[in-house]
C-alpha cells in the first residue's frame, strides 16, 4: 500500500537515531555543522547600559522645558569606564559608550550646541528617561538561550556564540552519505557513448547535493545490474558510510536489483510513496546502516531527494528537522485531476492586476508559469524552474487559483 508524501516524510525522520559522536571546532569551522547542545549566555549583552548614539549622556531631571546649558564633566569614547556624572553637568559620549551611573538619557548631538574644545553644551530640547540608551541585557540576558541543540549554524549563529565570548562550540560529527547508480546503460562523463547508453547525471547532482548540505561522500561509483553486484555494492557502502543513497533499480522490473538485494541483506521499511515524479521509493537498512534509493529518472530522483532525503539526512545528523516553506502563488495554467501528490515545475513571474477592492490600485502577484514538459527524464526544466507547485490528490487546478509553491534555493528547497 502506497503511503503519502506526509506519512513518508515522518517515517523516514523517526526511521533513523540522531548521532552521539560529538567534537568540539572553533566557530570559524562550525558554519553549516550542527549544534550538539544548547547554548546558554553566561554573560549580558551589551553588559552595560550604552549610548545608542554620538550625543550627551544626561540625567533627565537636569533639564527644563527649554533650552538648557550644562558644563561638561567628562569625555566617554566606547571602551573606556566613565565615572559619575555630577548632578547638573553632561558627559560628551560616543556610540557604544558606557553610561555613567547618574545618567539615564542621551541627547544626540544633533540636539546640541557645542563646539570642539568648549566645556559648555546648550541642549535645545529635554529628553525622556531611557532615550537613546542601549540597556544591559537588551540583546541577550544572562543565562538566555541563544542555540538550540539540533540548530544547524550559520552566520548569525556564529556571531551569536562569538558575541558571549564563545570560541568553540560543540557539534555533531559530519555523517558521510555513500552514493551510487544502478544501470548498465549508464556512462561516466568524459567516456563514449555506445549504441544505448546515457551519461550518469544522478550520481554527481546527488553528490553535489550532499556536498551542498555539508555532509561527507564516499562515491561508489555505477554498479550494473545484477543482483550479486548490487549486494555486493550495498555490503561495501554500508562499511565506508552512514547512509546510502542510490538511484535506479527500484522498481520491479527484472532488472531492478535494489529491493530484493535489501531483503537479502537486511530489511525494507518502505517502498512507494503516493507522488509524482518518484512513487518507486525504497527505505530500508542493510548491515544497520539505512539505505535511500531514488528512482532512476533525474527529475523524480530530485524531487524525492528534496522532499524525503533532505529531511532523512538531516534527522540523522541530529538536526531538528522542519517543514518546507510553503508559499502562496497565483496558478498560471491548468492541471487535471491527479491521483497522486504532484510536484510541478514552475518559474514565478510578476503579474500585476486590478484589484476590485481597492478601485483603481492595482497589485502586483507571483504567477506560476508551467514548463512545457513535465517528464521526469527532463531534468533541464529544473535548471529553468524556480520551484514546485504542490498538487494536492484530487485537487483540480484552474487559471487564477492559488496553489502552494516551494521554492528551489541553490538546489535546496
Amino acid at each position: 500500500m502506497m503511503i503519502t508524501v506526509q506519512q513518508a516524510r515522518q517515517k523516514f525522520i523517526e526511521s533513523v537515531s540522531k548521532p552521539t559522536a560529538t567534537e568540539e571546532v572553533s566557530l570559524h569551522r562550525a558554519l553549516g555543522r550542527v549544534a550538539a547542545a544548547e547554548q546558554h549566555s553566561a554573560i549580558a549583552v551589551p553588559p552595560c547600559d550604552n549610548s545608542a548614539m554620538d550625543g550627551f549622556a544626561v540625567n533627565s531631571n537636569d533639564l527644563g522645558e527649554g533650552a538648557s546649558v550644562l558644563t561638561i564633566s567628562q569625555r566617554i569614547p566606547a571602551g573606556a569606564w566613565p565615572d559619575p556624572l555630577q548632578r547638573g553637568s553632561a558627559a560628551r559620549i560616543f556610540t557604544g559608550g558606557v553610561m555613567p551611573s547618574g545618567a539615564d538619557a542621551v541627547v544626540i548631538q544633533e540636539n546640541c550646541d557645542y563646539r570642539d574644545g568648549s566645556d559648555q553644551v546648550t541642549i535645545r530640547k529635554p529628553v525622556s528617561a531611557g532615550e537613546n540608551v542601549r540597556p544591559k541585557g537588551q540583546d541577550i540576558a544572562v543565562g538566555a538561550e541563544i542555540i538550540a541543540a539540533g540548530s544547524k549554524l550559520n552566520a548569525v549563529h556564529l556571531g551569536l556564540l562569538a558575541s558571549i565570548g564563545c570560541s568553540t562550540v560543540s557539534v555533531y560529527k559530519t555523517i558521510t552519505v555513500a552514493v551510487f547508480s544502478t544501470g548498465n546503460e549508464l556512462v561516466e562523463p568524459g567516456q563514449a557513448l555506445g549504441p544505448g547508453q546515457i551519461y550518469n547525471s544522478n550520481r554527481t547532482m546527488l553528490l553535489a547535493l550532499c556536498h551542498q548540505m555539508g555532509y561527507q561522500t564516499v562515491d561508489c561509483g555505477i554498479v550494473e545490474d545484477t543482483l550479486e553486484a548490487t549486494k555486493a555494492a550495498l555490503k561495501q557502502a554500508a562499511q565506508q558510510a552512514d547512509i546510502i543513497i542510490s538511484s535506479g533499480g527500484v522498481s520491479v522490473g527484472e532488472e531492478d536489483h535494489i529491493k530484493p538485494a535489501i531483503e537479502a541483506l537486511g530489511s525494507l521499511q518502505h517502498w512507494k510513496v503516493q507522488m509524482k515524479p518518484g512513487k518507486p521509493v525504497v527505505l530500508g537498512s542493510v548491515i544497520n546502516t539505512p539505505i535511500l534509493g531514488l528512482p532512476g529518472n533525474p527529475v523524480s530522483s530530485y524531487v524525492v531527494f528534496q522532499l524525503l532525503g533532505i529531511p532523512l539526512l538531516e534527522a540523522l545528523q541530529g538536526e531538528v528537522v522542519v517543514a518546507p516553506l510553503l508559499f502562496k502563488v497565483v496558478a498560471g495554467f491548468d492541471k487535471r485531476l491527479t491521483s497522486r501528490e504532484e510536484y510541478i515545475r514552475v518559474r514565478i513571474s510578476r503579474k500585476t492586476q486590478s484589484d476590485s477592492k481597492q478601485g483603481s490600485l492595482e497589485r502586483d502577484q507571483p504567477l506560476a508559469q508551467l514548463f512545457n514538459n513535465q517528464s521526469s527524464g527532463v531534468l533541464s526544466s529544473l535548471a529553468w524552474a524556480d520551484g514546485l507547485v504542490r498538487q494536492s490528490i484530487d485537487q483540480i487546478i484552474s487559471k487564477g487559483d492559488t496553489v502552494d509553491f516551494l521554492p528551489l534555493r541553490e538546489g535546496l528547497l
